[in-house]
């Protein structure tokens, strides 16, 4: 028993050091497997294909492919809204949100004993800063107090929505949150942090000084379709020109765009009428929204067309095309961020154009269309990737890397100045009540035409 006993500790540490012998051995294989895979070279993922069209503005074909093939246009679809909207409302509209009492105004307390009502009109860029500029009218005509509620009618928007995608689908909940955010704004005590620093910078403009108004509402927002009547009228605000909205929307790719289009119809609306004006074939055309959410169908051969048609209009109009749509190295926005190479050294200013983008929709899509300024002329391009999901950026550089070889086969870019830069918010808005006449512009379009040289009050 003593010598089987004895065996045992060195049948254990035999097994012991097989089995570190296996484990070292496997470890040794499983790094020479390692290093085999990480020498073996993996062949890179072709570019994404692309399509396009390319033509003079006379006309005349320069390159294609499958340029007659229907493509997703993302928010080049804004393109076709911009020359909708001009030639539907014109250049020059502005969009009038008008604040109405119902009830009495006892100017000696500065109390409106009843409701401030608001109607909307439309206006698809009022923010905090436009609310302001209400309240410093509201304050120079003595209205500090509200005893009754904050009314909203359905076409006041007030802030960012996104487009459909992001809008409140009820319409009741939509007015509501509209008039809490107005709410918010005309009541400097409900501000945060952010909101005062926004008063510092627009008091100035609105002729407020450095006294804070202070206006309080005692009761809820709420919205109400049609509003009560037996109003009196306290306040008009315009917008600013609807050229300046429409080239920031272009600018920034806003989807918030869909709001100008409410005023003319829907996507529906906007292929039928573009169908009508070119002469197509019915279904030629397919526009989900005016914004480019969505399923949306035309060629990049159409695309060019639009182009051409928005150009046009636009000369007729005495609107040079970078007023409308952003311009590379010169403005802000998606040109500037998806094709940088296009904002820097030779190429600035050398593309006026306007960018699309679906993340998911139709499998992703990146499109990119407009005027390439070369040394042998204006060129007019459409080039669009196709099934784009989870290669964006990729697809972004093989258009861009489009656009640079077109350029550069005519005889590279041709120089040329920037447009102005993008209008402030308060650009040439106006304000009115009838109560206290107006000798003078208002104290915002008189600060932004003493910031442009040669311009006066």
């Amino acid at each position: 028993m003593q010598g089987f006993g004895s065996s045992k500790p060195g049948r254990v540490a035999l097994v012991l050091v097989l089995a570190a012998l296996v484990a070292l051995g496997s470890a040794e294989a499983a790094a020479k497997k390692g290093k085999a895979k990480s020498t073996r070279k993996v062949a890179p993922k072709p570019p994404p294909a692309a399509v396009w069209h390319v033509e003079t503005p006379e006309g005349n074909v320069l390159d294609s492919r499958q340029g007659d093939q229907p493509v997703n246009p993302a928010s080049v679809t804004k393109v076709a809204t911009t020359l909708w909207a001009l030639e539907t409302l014109g250049p020059d509209h502005r969009f009038e949100t008008r604040f109405l009492a119902r009830g009495t105004v006892d100017r000696s307390t500065g109390t409106l004993h009843g409701d401030l009502l608001v109607e909307g009109g439309g206006d698809p860029d009022f923010h905090v800063e436009n609310a302001m500029l209400v309240l410093a009218e509201l304050d120079r005509l003595g209205i500090r107090r509200v005893t009754g509620d904050l009314v909203v009618d359905g076409s006041f928007w007030m802030g960012w929505e996104d487009g459909s995608e992001g809008r409140q689908p009820d319409p009741q909940a939509r007015g509501t949150l509209m008039g809490q955010r107005l709410k918010t704004a005309l009541q400097p005590r409900a501000w945060n942090k952010g909101t005062r620093a926004t008063w510092q910078k627009t008091a100035p403009l609105v002729g407020a000084g450095t006294r804070l108004p202070a206006l309080t509402i005692a009761g809820p927002a709420r919205t109400s379709d049609p509003l009560p009547e037996s109003t009196t009228l306290l306040v008009v605000h315009r917008s600013r020109p609807l050229v300046q909205t429409l080239r920031v929307f272009n600018t920034y790719s806003n989807n918030d765009i869909e709001r100008i289009g409410d005023h003319m119809g829907g996507g529906a609306d906007l292929a039928a009428w573009l169908t009508e004006r070119w002469q197509l074939e019915p279904g030629t055309l397919r526009f989900e929204t005016t914004s480019g959410l969505g399923v949306n169908r035309i060629s990049p051969r159409l695309i060019v067309h639009l182009l051409r048609d928005l150009s046009f209009t636009a000369e007729r109009l005495g609107l040079p095309l970078d007023e409308l749509l952003p311009t590379s190295g010169c403005d802000p926005g998606t040109v500037a961020a998806f094709f940088p190479r296009l904002g820097a050294g030779p190429y600035v200013a050398s593309v006026t154009g306007k960018t699309g983008t679906l993340i998911t929709t139709d499998n992703g899509v990146s499109v990119f269309a407009g005027i390439a300024r070369t040394a042998e002329g204006e060129q007019l391009f459409a080039v669009a990737v196709p099934n784009a999901r989870g290669r964006l950026r990729a697809a972004r550089r093989v258009e861009e890397d489009f656009v640079l070889r077109l350029v550069d086969r005519l005889g590279g870019p041709e120089a040329r100045a920037c447009a102005a830069p993008l209008p402030g918010r308060l650009a040439q808005t106006e304000i009115e009540n009838p109560f206290v006449p107006r000798a003078r512009a208002t104290p915002a379009e008189a600060a932004e035409r003493a910031s442009i040289p040669g311009g006066a009050p």
